[in-house]
């Protein structure tokens, strides 16, 4: 071979290796730091004010129906017989710290996955973790809705809404 091969061989497997790097690196931030928000903006309809999208109102519990969940109960795992009572507010499941329910399993990314009620119903995203979510035997791909007794299984962790 010769030397001008030999160099550009050694070019692009330096190239590929830090490629390899950087991406292993992105990893490790989004599994400790969470995904990257989107921090745009909203204008309050005057000239030069902008608020943040974030809500001003204390949280409320959505209105009570006969047939809606109202707690969130962890099945299987570690924290198996632990509820949530449901609010308007999501509820982020992970391992970080300020995740409102912490799961201390290796298969669980920082901010793994997160339930929120949406026009009175109930959605689970998985928030880009590495192992996934899954709702019953299918793992997440995009937000889908649960139904009360529906089992979400991160990790060795399973969760289920009930009455």
């Amino acid at each position: 071979m010769s030397d001008l091969t030999l160099m550009l061989i050694r070019i692009t497997f330096l190239c590929v290796l830090w490629l390899f790097v950087i991406m292993a690196v992105g990893v490790i931030r989004t599994d400790l730091l969470g995904p990257a928000k989107n921090k745009s903006k909203r204008s309050s309809g005057k000239r030069g004010e902008e608020r943040s999208s974030g809500p001003a109102r204390p949280s409320r519990a959505p209105k009570a129906r006969r047939n809606e969940p109202r707690t969130l109960v962890v099945t299987k795992g570690p924290l198996t017989g632990t509820s949530l009572n449901l609010t308007s507010q999501p509820i982020v499941i992970g391992r970080a710290n300020d995740s409102t329910l912490v799961i201390n399993d290796d298969y669980a990314s920082g901010r793994h996955a997160r339930i929120f009620s949406d026009e009175g119903r109930w959605i689970v995203e998985d928030l880009g973790s590495t192992n996934g979510t899954y709702l019953g035997q299918q793992r997440l791909t995009r937000p889908e809705p649960i139904s009360v007794g529906q089992p979400i299984r991160i990790g060795k962790t399973v969760l289920e809404l009930r009455k």
